[in-house]
C-alpha cells in the first residue's frame, strides 16, 4: 500500500511538471508577436471608398497632402514622415458624434504626449466654415497640443479625394454639391509606410484602448 502512494506521488509530480510545460507552450504561442493587417480599398466597405479604388487588393497608401492647419502653417506628408498616426475627419461645428471623437483623440494625445513616433491628424470635411481662425478657437477650447496634433483645412476636393481614396473614411452625399462628404466614426492608424493598419470606432471607448495596444504593436515592426 505505501508502495502505491509512493508511486502515485511520483506520478502526480511528473503530471504537475508535464501540465505546466504544456500550459506555457500554450501560452507562448498564444502571445506569439502577430503583425497588424495592412488594409487595402478592397477590404472596406464599398460606401467608404471611391469607385476607382473599390477592387483595389494592395499597394495602398496615403496619398502626398498639402493643407493649413490651426495655427496657419502648411502641413505636408513631411511633416508626418517616419510617423505613425492617428487620422480622422470632423467638422468643428458637429453637435452629434464630433464632441466624443474629439474628446477621445485628446484622449490618445495624452497617452502620446511624450512619445516622438506618434502624432494625430484630424481633417475638416467643411473647410469652407473651418477657417485657420476657427480651428484655432476650437484647438485651444480642446487642448489641443499644436506638436502632437493637427487640425487641417484646405481645398475641399483634395480633402475629398483624400477621404475616399486614401483613407477610406468618407461617405459621398451622392446628390449633394461637388465633393459633398458625410464622415464617419472612424479613426485610421497609419504606420511609417502611409499604409492602414486598423480602423476604429472614435465613439467607443472600448475601441481607443484597443487602438492604444495596436500603437505599441506596430511600434515593434521593423
Amino acid at each position: 500500500m505505501l508502495s502505491f502512494f509512493k508511486d502515485y506521488k511520483l506520478f502526480a509530480i511528473v503530471f504537475l511538471v508535464l501540465s505546466i510545460i504544456i500550459v506555457s507552450i500554450i501560452y507562448n504561442t498564444l502571445n506569439v508577436y502577430q503583425p497588424l493587417p495592412i488594409y487595402q480599398p478592397s477590404m472596406v466597405s464599398t460606401e467608404l471608398v471611391d469607385s476607382t479604388l473599390q477592387y483595389k487588393k494592395k499597394y495602398h497608401k496615403i496619398a502626398n497632402f498639402k493643407l493649413i492647419n490651426q495655427n496657419g502653417k502648411t502641413i505636408t506628408q513631411n511633416d508626418y514622415k517616419n510617423k505613425i498616426y492617428v487620422a480622422d475627419f470632423f467638422f468643428t461645428t458637429c453637435q452629434t458624434i464630433c464632441p466624443v471623437m474629439t474628446s477621445h483623440m485628446a484622449d490618445i494625445q495624452q497617452e502620446i504626449l511624450n512619445d516622438d513616433e506618434v502624432m494625430l491628424l484630424s481633417h475638416s470635411v467643411t473647410p469652407e466654415i473651418d477657417t485657420v481662425a476657427q480651428l484655432k478657437r476650437y484647438a485651444i477650447e480642446k487642448g489641443v497640443n499644436d506638436a502632437k496634433w493637427n487640425l487641417v483645412t484646405g481645398d475641399k476636393k483634395q480633402i475629398y479625394e483624400l477621404a475616399r481614396k486614401s483613407y477610406l473614411a468618407v461617405k459621398d452625399v451622392g446628390d449633394g454639391g461637388p465633393f459633398d462628404m458625410i464622415h464617419t466614426e472612424n479613426f485610421m492608424l497609419i504606420d511609417k509606410k502611409k499604409q492602414i493598419r486598423g480602423f476604429y470606432d472614435g465613439t467607443n471607448p472600448e475601441a481607443i484602448n484597443k487602438l492604444l495596444e495596436d500603437i505599441k504593436i506596430l511600434k515593434q515592426e521593423k
